[in-house]
């Protein structure tokens, strides 16, 4: 994560997630994970999520869809992925090379506060993150074998649960 943020940043970019979650709950995110960037909360999803786009009309709960946004400094977007459901989720890589491509001055690290932090009820303790992506990451080759027809979409999501066990190692080290 270290690394992917002080790349984005020697880019010029700034780093904001955003979530329907509370203030509180985003501050516990933020300290699980040792994220260096604000967590910002549109719990009625007015002021960033329908805007932009990325709210999941299909889900009961319309929570956001994961979305990366690359915005120049007058408000231009100049790069946009918006995943298909909660599930799918795209590597950093584009958008941190649609940043380089703005050639903008380099930008400090954020100051991240966190107020009262208090996980939401499901939350997942970070001792219980890297048996739950094991679990489902093998789901996900279980499913790509029966289901060869989505062996794509399954091999992307093996692919995404490898890098989030690597992650949740290094978070644990």
């Amino acid at each position: 994560m270290s690394d992917k943020y002080e790349t984005i940043t020697a880019a010029g970019g700034r780093v904001v997630a955003i979530t329907v979650d509370s203030p509180p709950q985003n501050s516990a995110m933020i300290e699980k994970l040792g994220l260096p960037f604000p967590m910002l909360s549109d719990p009625d999803r007015s002021k960033a999520i329908r805007p932009y786009g990325v709210s999941d009309e299909k889900d009961p709960r319309e929570i956001a869809r994961p979305a990366m946004f690359v915005v120049t400094p007058d408000r231009r977007v100049v790069f946009e992925n918006v995943s298909t459901d909660f599930a799918d989720r795209h590597a950093e890589s584009a958008a941190i090379e649609a940043l380089q491509n703005l050639d903008l001055p380099p930008t400090g690290p954020e100051r991240v506060e966190s107020a009262n932090p208090q996980p939401g009820p499901k939350a997942l303790p970070l001792d219980a993150m890297e048996p739950y992506y094991r679990g489902a990451k093998f789901a996900g080759v279980a499913l790509r074998m029966r289901h060869p027809e989505i062996a794509d979409d399954l091999t992307r999501y093996v692919e995404q649960m490898d890098r989030y066990l690597e992650l949740t190692r290094e978070l644990r080290q």
